[in-house]
């Protein structure tokens, strides 16, 4: 069985750590590139964005927005931590938030999507909490903003995002360690 959205979001933080060419969907995908740990490569980025574009696919950077300038990304991502206020006409806008109060930040600062973290456990340190999806399915109903689950998404839960109120879904570590889950997507 597979699982039918209307979005992917995918998260990658290094230009080589994603092949785009295993993704078959058109105009579904999302990539959110997102690199907090060395500097960024403006050419490489850039590069990473014409191929994005060549497949129709969105290209979003994570807080920084003369990256998203410079490689004329399709918008911005903001980080759960990041509270600044961008007042640009036609910037499109993607915010991250893992409780209530910073969902409520994201629609402040302007967001169109708001990705929600934790929907199902992960084995990471210090990160036991996680929503499941009914309570997903409760904040979704209290916010008109397109909410995305993010999170613990892997082979053997996967088929639970058909019962998310939800129309999309974001990978970040799932796709990177096993690319087979791909499969079974698209």
């Amino acid at each position: 069985m597979f699982i039918i959205k209307n979005n992917y979001y995918f998260y990658t933080d290094n230009c080589d750590s994603i092949n785009l060419d295993l993704i078959r969907i058109k105009k579904k995908i999302t990539i959110i590139y997102r690199n907090n740990s060395h500097a960024e490569d403006t050419k490489r980025i850039s590069n990473l964005r014409k191929a994005c574009n060549q497949k129709k696919y969105k290209f979003y950077v994570a807080n920084n927005i003369e990256l998203v300038k410079k490689c004329k990304a399709d918008g911005l991502y903001l980080s759960s931590y990041n509270k600044e206020f961008y007042h640009k006409k036609n910037l499109n806008l993607i915010g991250s938030a893992h409780n209530h109060k910073e969902i409520y930040e994201k629609q402040k600062q302007g967001c169109h999507t708001i990705i929600l973290s934790r929907i199902f456990k992960t084995n990471y340190q210090n990160k036991k909490s996680f929503l499941g999806t009914t309570k997903f399915n409760l904040i979704t109903q209290k916010y008109n903003h397109n909410i995305v689950p993010l999170g613990g998404i892997n082979n053997s839960n996967l088929l639970m995002l058909n019962i998310v109120a939800s129309n999309g879904f974001a990978l970040l570590s799932e796709i990177k360690k096993k690319p087979v889950i791909s499969n079974r997507l698209f």
